[in-house]
């Protein structure tokens, strides 16, 4: 079995672009505020999910591994 992920949308942070929808329409939504939220905080490693964080403008995006929440997204420096 592959790794588990935890996604979380800083909402403070999403700016609404919808760049998540693009490159992972199944892994994110938008509400009527055009923020985005993960369709399933907790699921199997995702590169689609994995694109997306790395191609939101504002890194409103973070993964975690789900058992030890290590970094995924964005890598530790």
């Amino acid at each position: 079995m592959g790794d588990r992920w935890h996604v979380e949308v800083d909402r403070s942070v999403c700016i609404g672009s919808a760049m998540c929808l693009n490159h992972a329409p199944d892994g994110f939504t938008l509400d009527t505020a055009r923020q985005s939220h993960p369709r399933h905080p907790d699921s199997d490693a995702n590169e689609k999910v994995l694109a997306a964080a790395e191609g939101c403008p504002v890194e409103a995006i973070t993964i975690t591994l789900l058992d030890s929440g290590e970094p995924v997204f964005p890598p530790e420096e």
